[in-house]
């Protein structure tokens, strides 16, 4: 199916990802919001223009930047893509459906069954609706975090129901298409467990590292390295959203963390073991550890597949202009593909480390280029 005109409903991160990317594909791109402000900026980055219809603020009470339009569409649209917290996706959907919006819907919440089963029960037409959910996502929100390169590569769930039209689904999968994502389809409670396991737990795992550091001493924080910036990166979301993740979701992620502080229980209890002289409660602790890199080595790798082995080679870099540029074209030189690339930076110094991943064979390559151009490769 063709998409031709497609109607963004909440001008947040995902919503002006999604409507950038469709923006890039040649689809027309109609923007709703009830924050007036994102709006504006949606479309001044180039997502798209805004739907003809007044919007009514007090249509929803949405507790964040996005929609509730209560008028008549001046155009139905192709698509209409739902881009708001899980609890308004129902009623997102049961007002667009009156209105004739669409001849198609979705949404891009980051939970499916409690928003299937809620406009169910409101009496929402089904037939026309494949709840969808890209697994993308940045720590920063608003319209002005969006890239148009959000999706590109990453998986994009759709749920379709025993009630979704052949149709329907097909505008969804040319949707994801559009953006450059890959479909995945899965039942809605297959993907709520799912993601209660990839990104939800973790996310409130995080943020209970986080909590420690709001308390901590000025000599701890100030040796704090790589690796706590690691686990904590996510927890610098914002709050509300995430409240309105984890309650939509809230028992799947309920017996994920459990598991996880039944594992940091039994690690707790042989430190003190060990603290109190038991070298014998090392066993725990290192099928923990062992268990954790096994995990770790499951993740895919990219492109999706199996996770590989690079080598890391570390460059001392100048915290200055043009410094990275100036790496990067030593790669490109002799030929070098940087799979990957870290920074950690030196702290009350001018310079940091650079890590690239490249490809085990080509590390010897890339370090003699390095050093015989007059970089410090430790």
């Amino acid at each position: 199916m063709e998409l031709r005109t497609v109607l963004v409903v909440g001008t947040g991160l995902i919503g002006t990802s999604a409507a950038l990317a469709l923006r890039k594909r040649g689809v027309r791109v109609l923007l709703a919001d009830r924050d007036q402000g994102a709006v504006r900026l949606a479309r001044e980055l180039g997502a798209g223009e805004e739907w003809a219809p007044a919007i009514n603020p007090a249509a929803n009470p949405a507790t964040d930047s996005d929609v509730s339009p209560a008028a008549q569409p001046a155009e139905r649209v192709d698509l209409a893509i739902i881009a708001v917290p899980p609890a308004h996706v129902a009623t997102e959907l049961l007002e667009l459906q009156r209105m004739d919006a669409a001849c198609f819907y979705t949404d891009v919440a980051s939970v499916k069954a409690e928003p299937i089963h809620r406009a169910a029960q409101l009496g929402c037409d089904l037939s026309a609706y494949v709840a969808s959910h890209p697994l993308a996502g940045r720590e920063k929100s608003g319209p002005g975090a969006a890239r148009e390169d959000l999706f590109l590569g990453r998986p994009w769930a759709l749920c379709p129901t025993e009630e979704s039209d052949p149709e329907a689904k097909a505008a969804v999968l040319r949707l994801i298409e559009l953006c450059g994502a890959n479909a995945v389809e899965v039942s809605a409670v297959d993907h709520d467990r799912a993601v209660a396991v990839v990104s939800h737990a973790p996310h409130v795992a995080a943020s209970a590292v986080a909590a420690r550091l709001a308390d901590a001493t000025d000599v701890a924080l100030g040796l704090a390295g790589q690796g706590v910036r690691d686990v904590t990166r996510i927890a610098g979301s914002d709050p509300s959203l995430w409240l309105g993740i984890l309650s939509g979701n809230a028992s799947p992620v309920a017996e994920v963390l459990e598991a996880v502080a039944n594992d940091l229980a039994d690690a707790a209890s042989a430190l003190r073991a060990l603290a109190e002289g038991d070298g014998t409660a090392t066993g725990e602790l290192t099928q923990l550890l062992k268990r954790g890199v096994a995990g770790h080595d499951r993740i895919p790798g990219k492109h999706g597949g199996p996770a590989s082995d690079y080598a890391a080679v570390q460059v001392v870099i100048g915290d200055r202009p043009g410094q990275l540029a100036r790496l990067f074209q030593v790669c490109d030189e002799v030929g070098v593909n940087v799979e990957d690339v870290r920074l950690e930076h030196a702290p009350g110094l001018p310079l940091g480390i650079a890590e690239l991943s490249v490809e085990p064979d080509a590390a010897t390559t890339l370090t003699e280029a390095l050093r015989e151009r007059g970089w410090q490769v430790p």
